[in-house]
């Protein structure tokens, strides 16, 4: 019996959409295999237990963890000039593979032409593959590309675990173009960790391979 032409219709449909499905659990497998695990594997198998040795924890769910990045780029001149907040935008989504978030000023302060609603700043947060991404990297590429190096301070933890750094040149991030700079400009990087005190975060950033300056005891 000879097949209406709505009936074929449903059979192309049928077929199409189970093809669709396969295409897209290979699509959904084929961004897993891509996740960047290399840190996190090293946070499982060497950091957790060097740290539940040193603090002597009970179980390795005490260990703490490395909870999220945030990086703030503050763009003052934008008072000045409103395309810079465009620049720093497309800098750091390039840097972090994330699209940030553009800061507005909270209040007006007429001695620096500001005002209340204004853009002045661009920061972003990572958190889970695309945080270890950027750390791989920043550890591996990006520090040692910083001019006179000697190492991270390790007095600038807030006290609850938290641990911020000051970056002076965005060019140290291969992912910008040193050609295609205008301005050269700074970001704060925050790493925020489930540590509950500063020495438990040291040795937590410590392990995932930030160079701290090693202090010099005194004779």
């Amino acid at each position: 019996m000879a097949k209406t032409k709505q009936e074929r219709k449903k059979e192309i449909d049928a077929s199409s959409k189970k093809g669709g499905d396969k295409q897209e659990k290979k699509s959904e497998h084929f961004v897993e295999e891509k996740v960047p695990v290399r840190l996190l594997s090293l946070y499982r198998e060497k950091v957790v237990p060097e740290l539940v040795k040193k603090f002597e924890y009970k179980n390795v769910m005490q260990a703490p963890k490395l909870q999220k990045i945030s990086i703030n780029v503050g763009v003052g001149a934008a008072t000045q000039d409103q395309k810079l907040i465009d620049v720093t935008v497309k800098e750091l989504e390039a840097i972090t593979g994330q699209k940030p978030a553009v800061v507005k000023a909270k209040k007006s302060v007429s001695n620096f032409k500001l005002r209340e609603g204004m853009n002045i700043g661009v920061r972003v947060t990572l958190r889970n593959a695309r945080m270890y991404e950027f750390l791989d990297r920043f550890v591996n590429v990006s520090i040692p590309r910083i001019r006179d190096f000697r190492g991270l301070s390790d007095k600038s933890f807030d006290g609850r675990g938290n641990y911020s750094l000051g970056v002076k040149e965005q060019i140290i991030f291969p992912e910008i173009n040193v050609d295609n700079v205008n301005r050269i400009s700074g970001m704060d990087i925050t790493f925020v960790t489930s540590a509950k005190t500063d020495e438990e975060s040291l040795e937590l950033l410590k392990g995932f391979g930030l160079p701290f300056a090693t202090r010099q005891s005194k004779n």
